[in-house]
Order: C-alpha cells, then sequence, then structure tokens
C-alpha cells in the first residue's frame, strides 16, 4: 500500500502545470527562482520582474507576495510566511515535488546550469 501511495504521489509531481492553468505554471517558475537562489552558488533572485512576469501572465495583484508566502510557509514547516488558499498550497506542494524529482533527475550542478538559462531575468549572478 505505502509503495502504490508513493508512486501515485510520485506520478502526480511528475505531471507539468498545464498550460492552460497560468497560475500552476507562475507558482512553479517562483518556486525554482527561489529554489536557484538558495541551491546555485553565486546566484540571486530579481523580485521585481517575477512581480512584472505575473502581471504579463494577468493574474492578480499581490500573486508573486501570496506565492512567496505559500513557499515560505511549507518550506519552514509554518515557521515563516503565511498559509495561503488550499488550491495555491496545493500548486506549491506540487512545484515542490517536481522541481526536487529534477533536481535529483539531473543533480544539482546541471539543474542550476540550466535555471540559469530558463529562468533568465528572474536570476542573475551575484555580482
Amino acid at each position: 500500500m505505502r509503495y502504490a501511495l508513493i508512486l501515485a504521489g510520485a506520478i502526480v509531481a511528475a505531471t507539468p502545470a498545464h498550460a492552460d492553468d497560468p497560475r500552476e505554471a507562475y507558482v512553479t517558475m517562483v518556486l525554482q527562482a527561489f529554489a536557484a537562489k538558495v541551491e546555485c552558488p553565486n546566484t540571486d533572485l530579481v523580485y521585481q520582474d517575477l512581480v512584472q512576469k505575473a502581471q504579463e501572465m494577468h493574474l492578480p495583484d499581490g500573486t508573486t507576495e501570496q506565492v512567496r508566502k505559500a513557499i515560505a510557509y511549507m518550506h519552514t514547516g509554518g515557521k515563516m510566511g503565511e498559509k495561503q488558499s488550499d488550491d495555491l498550497m496545493t500548486a506549491v506542494a506540487i512545484a515542490t515535488q517536481t522541481t526536487d524529482l529534477d533536481q535529483r533527475r539531473l543533480g544539482m550542478t546541471t539543474w542550476c546550469h540550466e535555471q540559469k538559462s530558463r529562468l533568465a531575468g528572474y536570476i542573475r549572478t551575484k555580482d
């Protein structure tokens, strides 16, 4: 039974965000940008560009901050950030699992290298 639950979780986690759901795609992008800041040497986050991207995607004002708070809450066990709506917390959980699987599959060095080109404009090399 445990194996079936793990397998089901892995399948859900491996499912990419739907292109027709811009918020899920945005949550994944923000989570990966924050992960790159934390996991990749000499990498910084360009928060204002993430806000601009949310506006370009026609997401509601405050989306970037809600996503940031949800990520912080989930990744600190509730010690930082704030719990957000259930659907946003679910999107963060799925994005976290997907990112974790990608990092393990590729290795951190390759993952970081890929993020620098894929998220150009949202992350940058620290000066």
